[in-house]
């Protein structure tokens, strides 16, 4: 594997130039498998105990596991088995946002992070991040189309390659582009929604919609209890061969910076507002 070449600007500072514990220290990461360690659940949320437990108790309703805690014999101080077998997976993931949200950095990276969570998970997790990373930039890497729809961008990859970079519902315009093929095998009923979905997040951003953030919400609601990953239909073998090829979505979400928009794709330099 060649070395990586290019530069990465955050807020004027080449990341290269400060270390990776620095670097690492200002990134939120939510995987699509939940790390958790043996040990209590303050530990997991809190890992260099900086918070007090009030503001322990205050992350975990937000993500709706206060209850669950404080059944646990010994509430925050209870034990999590090694890699949290004791939790579902839904709610070893929710663990991770408390964790994300306790941290508060500026930008959040979520890598397939509700993937293998039940719908009514995933709606409080698109959810909460919507609320609790509203100024924050969000880089979402995804295949369920429905979770990617209101971005500000999206970056359509495949065999690693950039193919698309624009706002949804302007990649939705190019009929042959691969996004939007993407989208059309969802379904009839499916594919319109998510068009909605994307051309209401457009107005948004120009301030030309009567509609707003939380009617959004409900359609992502509704589609996250019916919505497919990409890579499970099976109605077109051209789908097939994208996955095969590796096709994925990365989407910037938020705060992040649009103005050279127009050439990322070709630019070795990305940079992105904190």
């Amino acid at each position: 594997m060649s070395p990586p070449t290019g530069l990465m600007v955050i807020d004027g500072v080449d990341t290269s130039s400060i270390s990776l514990a620095d670097l690492r220290n200002k990134l939120s990461i939510i995987p699509q498998d939940p790390v958790l360690f043996a040990g209590p659940v303050r530990r997991n949320i809190d890992p260099f105990n900086g918070h007090t437990d009030k503001r322990l108790w205050e992350v975990l309703e937000e993500v709706r596991l206060k209850d669950a805690v404080i059944d646990l014999a010994g509430g925050l101080d209870a034990d999590i088995s090694e890699g949290g077998g004791n939790f579902s997976v839904g709610q070893r993931q929710l663990i991770c946002l408390a964790r994300a949200i306790l941290k508060n950095n500026r930008i959040l990276v979520l890598d397939e992070a509700t993937a293998n969570v039940d719908p009514t998970t995933d709606a409080l997790i698109q959810q909460t991040i919507r609320d609790k990373f509203a100024d924050c930039t969000v880089l979402t890497i995804a295949h369920r189309l429905h979770t990617i729809m209101d971005s500000d961008r999206v970056l359509v990859l495949d065999a690693g390659r950039v193919i698309e970079f624009d706002e949804p519902h302007t990649l939705l315009a190019n009929e042959s582009g691969l996004f939007a093929s993407m989208v059309r095998m969802t379904g009839k009923g499916m594919a319109q929604n998510l068009k909605e979905m994307a051309q209401i997040a457009y107005d948004n951003r120009r301030n030309e919609s009567p509609f707003n953030r939380f009617q959004i919400s409900d359609i992502k609601n509704t589609l996250s209890k019916e919505a497919p990953k990409i890579d499970n239909i099976h109605e077109s073998p051209e789908i097939d061969e994208d996955r095969d090829a590796g096709v994925e979505m990365a989407t910037s979400d938020e705060r992040t910076d649009s103005s050279d928009s127009g050439n990322r794709g070709d630019d070795d330099e990305a940079k992105t507002d904190l």
